[in-house]
């Protein structure tokens, strides 16, 4: 875990959950914009991701310990006293609402990007290959085709990502039938989402992530207070995205706006 400290009086803590492929290195943009804010920033990358995953041929890790790495990551969070709000950007976004679903974590907001609901752009040619899922299996490859491009329409952003670990976008059968997991138990109606602000956006020209899917699923939700924002023209990744500033004022007026809510005085 990292934590950046923010420029001045800090108003609250933003914990940040990339997606699949990405590591913590692709936000630095974004955590040097909420920094220059007014917000302490902490990140991590997830388990299998950035340094821990360079060598690794592709991704079978398990989806416990995503959850178990994003409870620690609140928690390191929390240690600020400060209100929380947790970023999560497409699979990093599926699993913050699940882990807040099963944690009793106190969090003050949350800002979900693209989620992984549901995929427009499924691992593997055949989208039935969970329908034999068994041990023999567990451990057959598939190739997730999505590259830098699906990402972002940005010019300026995809030289950057360039620049750092190579995009591995190989899961295993069992991988992907964990994300399928997941996402049933987001949509069980057992499993409430706590009633805290949310903030759901998603790309008009997502390629990646079936935005309708997170729509219903909102809709589903019993939440007092949400906003939900499709943005004209961008592609799965927002915060990467030409209109990103845009973006990021968006998030900040929102979180604003919670903070007022809870009491807090903000210029």
């Amino acid at each position: 875990m990292w934590k950046w400290e923010a420029e001045g009086q800090p108003k609250a803590v933003v914990a940040i959950l990339h997606s699949a492929y990405e590591n913590h290195h692709w936000y630095a943009w974004l955590i040097e914009r909420f920094r220059s804010a007014g917000f302490h920033v902490v990140m991590g990358d997830l388990p299998g991701h950035g340094k821990q995953g360079q060598y690794l041929r592709y991704h079978n890790e398990d989806f416990k310990g995503y959850l178990t790495y994003t409870k620690r990551l609140l928690n390191i969070a929390l240690e600020y006293n400060l209100p929380l709000f947790v970023i999560g950007n497409g699979l990093g976004g599926a699993i913050a609402l699940r882990a807040l679903q099963k944690y009793k974590i106190e969090c003050a907001g949350l800002v979900i990007t693209s989620p992984w609901i549901n995929l427009k752009l499924t691992p593997g040619k055949i989208p039935n290959a969970l329908s034999s899922f068994s041990a023999f299996t567990s451990n057959v490859k598939l190739n997730h085709e999505l590259t830098l491009y699906h990402f972002t329409r940005n010019t300026d952003v995809l030289l950057e990502l360039k620049e750092h670990l190579p995009l591995n976008n190989v899961v295993t059968v069992k991988w992907y039938s964990d994300w399928k997991n997941l996402t049933r138990d987001l949509r069980d109606p057992e499993f409430k989402l706590p009633n805290i602000p949310l903030l759901l956006m998603n790309g008009e020209k997502d390629k990646v992530a079936d935005s309708s899917a997170s729509k219903r699923w909102l809709a589903q939700q019993s939440l007092s207070e949400y906003h939900y924002k499709e943005w004209n023209d961008c592609f799965h990744s927002l915060y990467f995205e030409v209109e990103r500033e845009e973006i990021f004022q968006f998030t900040v007026d929102f979180i604003n706006n919670v903070l007022r809510d809870l009491g807090y005085i903000i210029e």
